[in-house]
């Protein structure tokens, strides 16, 4: 966790963001990337069914210059200690400018902030952090509210049972360190997906034997849906974080299969880290 991308477009969710990734980098003694993704309309050109995407250079200078205001504000607002700190203005959707930046500058982790969203407007539009939570290559922090990071003790992890999820085990587990902290592994009973209390318990203990994990506690939890059970239980334990994987479907597949990682990100309160598994391994 040496280079943390932070996208930021300076409202609430984005500073508590920013707060929880200079915690990250000054202990892990890493840098921090601000990146402002400005969106620019598309323009038709008379008489031609092609986008220009030519702009008055005053204006970008303005929209730069404005951005660039309110970057300086912010570490003024929150400063970053002896944590280096870079800010880079790109003209790009969010998504793709947070997922190409990601790729070209070797980041390891993406911290961004994000409001939730609920009702029709989750389910047609999603959210930017819906949306890199899924794609993005590396994992993502999703923050609503900077937490200290000196208190985190109790890791969540909500598991499938699978034992082909190494690289996302390996990722977990070099979290906790990184953490010092224990994981509180969830298997959900659900009425589509349910197993005998015996069966389940069998199963968890050969998934802690499998992947070798340490100071772990494991939990059956029986409700309807699975982020149900995960934000009640989260209270239930007091825990600090959640983790989870998520698969990283895309178009027609993810709306009709969903995510129980994005809804967690949308619904639970505390920081929420996620990883894309693509492959088995």
């Amino acid at each position: 966790m040496k280079r943390i991308l932070v996208p930021c477009d300076f409202s609430a969710p984005a500073l508590e963001a920013y707060q929880f990734a200079i915690q990250i980098a000054s202990k892990s003694k890493g840098e921090i990337f601000v990146l402002k993704a400005i969106e620019l309309p598309v323009m038709l050109v008379s008489g031609f069914d092609v986008p220009a995407y030519s702009y008055e250079p005053m204006m970008m200078r303005e929209l730069e210059a404005d951005a660039t205001a309110k970057f300086k504000k912010m570490q003024e607002r929150f400063p970053s200690g002896n944590v280096p700190v870079n800010f880079k203005v790109t003209y790009e959707g969010a998504t793709p400018a947070i997922r190409d930046f990601t790729k070209s500058n070797q980041i390891d982790l993406v911290v961004m902030g994000t409001k939730g969203t609920g009702g029709i407007s989750e389910y047609v539009f999603g959210s930017n952090t819906e949306k890199v939570v899924r794609l993005a290559p590396v994992p993502v922090f999703a923050i609503k509210k900077s937490i200290d990071l000196a208190s985190i003790r109790k890791i969540v992890l909500p598991t499938n049972l699978d034992l082909k999820q190494t690289d996302f085990i390996q990722k977990v587990q070099a979290l906790q360190t990184f953490l010092g902290a224990t994981l509180e592994i969830l298997w959900i009973n659900t009425p589509s997906n349910f197993k005998r209390e015996n069966e389940s318990r069998g199963e968890l203990e050969e998934f802690v034997k499998h992947f070798k994990l340490k100071n772990a506690t494991t939990h059956t939890r029986n409700d309807t849906f699975e982020e149900d059970a995960i934000a009640h239980f989260v209270k239930e334990v007091n825990a600090d974080i959640v983790a989870m994987a998520t698969h990283g479907r895309r178009g027609l597949l993810h709306h009709l299969t969903g995510s129980i990682a994005e809804d967690v990100v949308n619904h639970i309160e505390c920081p929420i880290w996620t990883f894309t598994r693509r492959k088995p391994g």
